[in-house]
């Protein structure tokens, strides 16, 4: 694996895999390495990419300093696992090469969706998001992104992000969520998850399947009620559990038999804010 910690040599080197005819899989990342990021570099492996990960705590995109202070970092850990995995290329970059300072980084607006669940419970979230991912799309240009289903809304950011940068021809996979046993989506905080607390973080998941699996016998509203209740009964500080429309996230008083469906579900457990969701099938 080749570490990159500036634009320049990073895009030489780029540039001659593309004249050798070699296709570039972008899976960005802030670090905190877990089963599913390596899934997102196995598909793109399997893919047939040159596979660039990167790792950037993007100050941006944290309306919350303590939540920033405390994300976790692992980067000699993280280096070694992507070794393992196979990964071509590691983007390392500090935060001057991302933002230099005195240059103005683009800032977009993402419009309703920057409006609703984690855009109206994070605000200034989404905008940092579009501005780091932006200039990473700009820096390493791939052929190919890669994400993770997990982050449902922030997929559907990065799409109109796409299209708002007049990248046609980017391909972006989003993958199936990866999960624990008990169901719990990973994630890099579930690391600061206390011992109880991580006893009963599967219950978000467990939420979601009963949504799920109560379209067209049960009203969502009843439904949503059940797991409100649930949750405040664990010791959940919940913030949102929605249905919307898979496509633009348009939010959804019921279940929408022909619709294609998502449900969303946001909560904190102590200190740690767990987001989740699930495609509802039809």
């Amino acid at each position: 694996m080749v570490i990159f910690k500036a634009i320049l040599p990073l895009q030489k080197y780029l540039h001659s895999q593309r004249l050798q005819g070699t296709q570039v899989g972008f899976v960005p990342t802030m670090g905190a390495l877990h089963a599913g990021h390596i899934s997102l570099i196995d598909r793109a492996k399997n893919d047939g990419k040159c596979v660039v990960c990167s790792i950037f705590l993007n100050p941006k995109q944290f309306n919350d300093k303590n939540d920033f202070d405390k994300y976790p970092v692992s980067t000699e850990d993280d280096i070694a696992l992507l070794v393992k995995t196979g990964c071509d290329i590691l983007f390392l970059p500090a935060t001057e090469e991302i933002y230099p300072p005195g240059i103005e980084v683009k800032v977009y607006d993402f419009g309703y969706l920057d409006t609703i669940l984690e855009g109206g419970k994070r605000p200034g979230h989404f905008r940092g998001v579009g501005q780091v991912v932006g200039r990473l799309l700009e820096i390493v240009n791939p052929g190919t992104l890669y994400l993770g289903q997990k982050d449902y809304q922030q997929c559907m950011v990065i799409y109109k992000l796409k299209e708002m940068m007049g990248l046609y021809s980017l391909e972006v996979v989003i993958a199936p969520t990866l999960r624990e046993e008990d169901g719990l989506a990973m994630s890099s905080r579930n690391r600061r998850l206390t011992h109880p607390a991580r006893a009963t973080a599967a219950l978000l998941y467990q939420c979601l399947v009963s949504i799920q699996a109560k379209q067209g016998s049960t009203p969502f509203s009843i439904v949503k009620k059940e797991c409100l209740e649930l949750l405040e009964c664990k010791g959940f500080e919940t913030e949102y559990v929605a249905l919307a429309a898979a496509a633009g996230l348009t939010l959804l008083d019921d279940y929408m038999p022909g619709v294609a469906t998502v449900a969303l579900i946001a909560a904190k457990i102590g200190e740690i804010r767990l987001i989740d969701n699930i495609l509802l099938e039809q």
